[in-house]
């Protein structure tokens, strides 16, 4: 049995996984926010930015992760098909459970079905990029980990889509996403304490990429897309800022007076 090292860099992976988890889901859960303000293709395309932040981040998560994981005996390469479609069906399964509470109206069936979608999502993504390993050994698990990890992934779907519902103000939105950061590490984690690899010694060439070949460029692209999204959600006005604006090209204030003041600014006399 080849010894598993879940932190082959020390605390860097576990700490940089854990920030693309909650960058991931403050930015999803933001753009669920701004979607539940609008109507129309502004909301559908608010939910599918949504869709797209969460499933990136946790795809992000896991394979940042995955950089610090290492078994003795054996190099590590990864199948390149199966592995693309673990984000595939991280940011469908993923955008089905958002649209679900999207478009739900709040009704608790929405949310269960959506947090069920979605736990099962994340939980796919896992173990697919899991069986995309290629090592010179067989893996195998325990079920009774697997089958926590799974719940894990549900219940933090759950709160984190009861988070994008019931929660407004940016502080609040911040701090679940620290939390759902925390709930998708844990659910990782919980998922490669599962894994137990056989080792069979062998001279002969994995097929596959290599970490740096594949992994590596295409967590620090999907990182960089968390990172310039996120600057496009802060920098675009939000439904109350457009309003304003609205209101004081009419009344022919300036915008910022309108922001400070909008009962005025709609008060004002039209010229």
């Amino acid at each position: 049995m080849g010894h598993l090292d879940h932190a082959t860099f020390g605390w860097l992976t576990p700490a940089l996984s854990y920030a693309m988890a909650s960058i991931g889901a403050a930015l999803g859960l933001r753009c669920t926010v701004r979607a539940l303000n609008t109507n129309g293709p502004s909301r559908r395309n608010w939910l599918l930015t949504a869709a797209s932040a969460i499933g990136t981040g946790i795809w992000t998560m896991h394979f940042v992760a995955m950089l610090g994981f290492g078994v003795t005996g054996t190099e590590i390469r990864y199948n390149v098909p199966l592995t693309l479609l673990s984000l595939l069906i991280a940011m469908v399964m993923v955008g089905a459970g958002v649209f679900a509470v999207g478009y739900g109206r709040g009704r608790p069936q929405a949310l269960l079905i959506g947090g069920l979608t979605t736990g099962l999502g994340v939980a796919s993504m896992h173990y697919i990029g899991m069986a995309a390993l290629r090592l010179h050994g067989t893996i195998r698990y325990d079920p009774l980990m697997v089958t926590l990890s799974v719940v894990i992934a549900v219940v933090a779907a759950t709160a984190a889509l009861w988070a994008a519902v019931n929660i407004k103000t940016p502080g609040a939105v911040a701090l679940a996403s620290l939390v759902m950061g925390a709930a998708v590490s844990s659910m990782h984690y919980t998922g490669m304490f599962a894994v137990d690899v056989g080792v069979v010694p062998s001279g002969g060439r994995l097929p596959g990429a290599t970490v740096m070949q594949f992994i590596f460029p295409l967590a620090v692209g999907l990182g960089s897309y968390l990172f310039l999204t996120s600057a496009f959600v802060a920098l675009s006005p939000t439904v109350r800022e457009r309003a304003a604006y609205v209101s004081a090209e009419r009344s022919g204030a300036r915008p910022s007076d309108s922001l400070r003041n909008p009962t005025e600014a709609q008060a004002a006399p039209s010229p």
